[in-house]
């Protein structure tokens, strides 16, 4: 249990989507919109960290009535949905986009260059399509994939075959290349199938947050991050009241001050929002 003088506190909550806020089926819980905006008229600000654009979850800003700058792509993006301002964008260096595209041409791997607005892929790469866990994304099919390589965000790589994944990791990591972050795992959904998502060192949800909290005059200690999966372990490595869901993988519930009884499915979010509610009446 968290203390409630520690919940008192909190000014800022920030959770992820994908197997946190929202069911299996993409939909927020009706208990956690009621829950957001009670808090929210007790001073309690929310946002949202997820590995998704920004323009995807235009429909859940809108029901959680967040107005302040949320975290998309991981940390890469960090946008206010009310004026599109753009408080942080990480672009990857164009050297380092061709060499991404030449290693998974070498290595047969489907691949895509996420922007900020859209997922972009050709047509020999049009199965990412149905493998890339990024609700509502924009797809735009290109003819050339080196039209848009001043405005990468992320490039993510997909393949059945781990080794090929894991190769590709190694070459885009140091010593061959400087700057960027590799991370490669196993998908939520599609069995056997594996991802690697390259993005710059520095671009993550846990920098994300610590950006934000500058931005809004608040201290990390004065945050509760909520989540369930390995992109949100940075976020717990941080100095905010952290909160696993009953699905969160092992990493994540180690390192969780509280973690839920019910999962995403069932409303799991809504036990620390009730929590801290009864705290802040």
């Amino acid at each position: 249990m968290i203390n409630p003088e520690i919940l008192r506190k909190i000014k800022l909550v920030v959770f992820d989507l994908d197997g946190t806020a929202v069911d299996s089926n993409d939909r927020l819980n009706e208990d956690t919109i009621k829950l957001v905006k009670l808090l929210e008229e007790k001073g309690v600000m929310f946002t949202i960290a997820t590995g998704r654009l920004a323009k995807t979850v235009a429909m859940h800003i809108l029901n959680l009535g967040i107005n302040i700058p949320i975290i998309a792509l991981d940390g890469t993006h960090i946008v206010n949905p009310v004026n599109d301002e753009v408080l942080y964008e990480s672009h990857i260096k164009e050297k380092h986009v061709k060499r991404a595209l030449s290693l998974a041409a070498k290595y047969s791997l489907t691949h895509v260059l996420c922007g900020a607005d859209a997922v972009y892929y050709t047509t020999r790469n049009t199965q990412a399509l149905e493998l890339l866990e990024k609700y509502g994304a924009i797809f735009k099919k290109v003819d050339d994939y080196n039209e848009y390589v001043s405005e990468v965000l992320e490039i993510v790589m997909m393949s059945d075959y781990r080794d090929n994944i894991s190769r590709a990791a190694h070459k885009m990591s140091f010593p061959y290349v400087y700057g960027v972050r590799s991370n490669y795992y196993k998908s939520h959904d599609h069995g056997g199938i594996y991802y690697l998502e390259i993005r710059n060192i520095g671009s993550s949800k846990g920098k994300g947050l610590i950006k934000l909290c500058r931005k809004l005059k608040i201290s990390v200690k004065e945050t509760a991050v909520i989540g369930d999966w390995y992109n949100d372990i940075s976020l717990f490595e941080t100095n905010a009241v952290k909160i696993a869901m009953a699905n969160a993988i092992p990493e994540l519930k180690r390192l969780a001050d509280m973690i839920t009884k019910g999962d995403n499915n069932n409303g799991g979010i809504n036990e620390f929002l009730h929590l801290l509610l009864k705290a802040r009446s």
